[in-house]
């Protein structure tokens, strides 16, 4: 099957449609992080970097993607441990302030239920790389959501990245991707969301019921969710994993 790039650029009205579907692929907590209001200035002002995948003949969707360039001027292992929440947000200081970027930065890839297990999201990681490359931007760094975590909720980050299968690849099937595409795992950076809510939101967000006070493990997690009934606050600060993908 052949598949064509579409970038907000050139077709913003289909970009953003996309965009507003994208909640259905997500666990319904994962859309209250405050920082993501940032992604509408991306489609805004920096829609080159937002793209579509749909498949030639059909014109179907089949996946969409969000990045950001940013400067980043020390090395890679320095980048910070909130992770996604920095990123989106120095992408939008650096660009409101006028510097000039040098990386580019992935923020989001979602593949539609129906074409998952496809290869689908070798070729949006690929596209990603290709649009920061023609753009003059040296490389690009992910700060990645290893997907299946959510099953070992109670498993280190680190222990977790360390994980292989028999080949010696990345265990994560997206660290995997990223891995077989030439970039190399950083580090967790273990503060990369945090998104809060009273007991009553989470117990929305996730359908389930909060009795006590202390971590509890909810669908679509990768660690447990912090819940205080005095305080009626519940909070979950999501790892992920710095990757990097050099400019050769």
């Amino acid at each position: 099957m052949n598949y064509r790039v579409i970038t907000a650029e050139q077709d913003g009205d289909l970009v953003g449609r996309t965009q507003k579907r994208i909640g259905a692929e997500w666990p319904e907590f994962m859309l209250h992080d405050p920082v993501a209001n940032y992604l509408t200035l991306c489609y805004e002002k920096l829609p080159r970097f937002q793209f579509v995948l749909t498949e030639i003949g059909s014109g179907h969707v089949v996946a969409i993607a969000n990045s950001i360039p940013i400067q980043w001027d020390r090395p890679i292992e320095d980048l910070p441990d909130n992770g996604w929440d920095w990123a989106l947000t120095k992408g939008i200081d650096d660009l409101r302030a006028g510097r000039e970027s040098n990386i580019l930065c992935a923020l989001q890839i979602v593949v539609f239920s129906p074409y998952r297990g496809k290869g689908i999201s070798t070729r949006v990681v690929a596209a990603m790389k290709r649009i920061g490359s023609e753009s003059g931007l040296s490389g690009m760094i992910a700060p990645v959501r290893p997907n299946l975590k959510c099953h070992y909720p109670g498993t280190p980050i680190k222990d977790y990245i360390a994980w292989t299968d028999k080949n010696g690849s990345p265990f994560d099937p997206w660290l995997r991707v990223h891995f077989r595409l030439g970039a190399q795992i950083v580090k967790p950076c273990r503060t990369a969301m945090r998104i809060t809510g009273t007991v009553v939101q989470w117990e929305g967000w996730t359908q389930m019921k909060f009795p006590k006070s202390g971590q509890h493990e909810v669908p679509g997690a990768l660690v447990p969710v912090e819940m205080d009934l005095e305080a009626d606050t519940g909070v979950y600060v999501e790892p992920n994993v710095w990757m990097y993908h050099s400019a050769s």
